[in-house]
């Protein structure tokens, strides 16, 4: 999102907005969810098992709806690659709707959609309330991914840049306090709250410590899947990932091919910041001695290297691009 707002891909008139991304917020912990009309099929990392059911009801005019929370953000590119890698078209074979997260599980209950990738505790509580199970958790799809982002305007950060390092240390100290299990349900208790998730701590305090009840017989049990927001390099914005979502988002159109995705992310990304804002708490030891992760592989094989982004959109069989 912020790489199309600095592009002026999703604002008004199409006007660039610059923006910075100061951390990353999370790894891990999203999933794609499926109706329980679909149990049958036993979905996990492989989606080809869908295929036929998505061709009959496509040749009945009645296309399989999979739900995401924003075109071209994580849930849309998470479900698309998981769709994509089991010779599924989710430009053609299924129609993508947008559904906002806290409203996923009654969207599956009246059964106007089939399949939804979003954040927790949402594919917890749908397997809690007995309406589907998670086919994946997307740690399963690509482990360690990046997902949310600390973002805020450019201009904003330019004019306040105590204040926004201030904010930006306030968030790595959360980051660190929230990987630390004797927090993980305090946390929960915390989201729970109507002001924030607002569903219960019994949703969300399993998933988050690494315990996966995936409601069709699948289990995980302290799991190295679960949501990260410290450890392993989690908050730290590599530039390598960055170069991923845009080029994920040229394979499906969003942007064009011709984009200049470094020439953007030198521009969008301020991993110096999070630098100092690191430095500034003492977890100076946490800074990467690199801004890109390497080469990162996906669960069906398929490799992205940053260097050389051609290679990974030629890789892949499915795209617009």
């Amino acid at each position: 999102m912020p790489y199309m707002m600095a592009s002026g891909k999703i604002t008004k008139g199409n006007t660039p907005l610059p923006m910075y991304i100061l951390a990353r917020l999370n790894t891990n912990g999203q999933g794609i969810s499926i109706a329980n009309d679909y149990l049958d099929l036993k979905l996990g990392a492989d989606s080809a098992p869908l295929k036929a059911k998505i061709d009959a009801a496509k040749a009945a005019n009645k296309k399989f709806k999979c739900a995401v929370t924003f075109p071209g953000g994580t849930h849309d590119l998470w479900m698309r690659y998981w769709l994509a890698a089991g010779g599924i078209d989710p430009e053609n074979d299924v129609d993508i709707v947008v559904v906002p997260p806290p409203q996923m599980v009654a969207n599956m209950e009246t059964k106007t959609m089939d399949a939804f990738c979003v954040g927790e505790p949402w594919n917890s509580r749908l397997v809690n309330k007995k309406l589907g199970y998670s086919a994946v958790i997307t740690g399963e799809l690509w482990k360690g991914h990046p997902e949310k982002a600390f973002t805020m305007r450019a201009d904003w950060v330019d004019k306040n840049p105590k204040a926004a390092k201030a904010m930006l240390m306030a968030i790595q100290e959360a980051q660190v306090w929230c990987d630390k299990p004797e927090n993980k349900q305090e946390m929960c208790e915390i989201l729970s709250a109507d002001k924030y998730v607002k569903a219960p701590a019994a949703d969300i305090v399993e998933r988050a410590k690494g315990n996966f009840d995936f409601g069709n017989g699948r289990t995980l049990a302290n799991s190295e899947l679960l949501m990260k927001f410290w450890q392993e390099d989690a908050s730290y914005p590599f530039k390598s990932h960055d170069l991923w979502f845009i080029t994920e988002n040229i394979r499906w159109g969003k942007f064009d091919a011709t984009t200049d995705a470094k020439a953007l992310v030198d521009k969008v990304n301020r991993e110096d910041l999070w630098k100092e804002a690191a430095k500034a708490i003492g977890q100076e030891a946490a800074i990467p001695k690199e801004t890109s992760r390497g080469v990162e592989t996906f669960f069906d094989g398929i490799k992205f290297d940053a260097a050389d982004t051609g290679a990974y959109l030629n890789s892949l069989k499915i795209k617009r691009a």
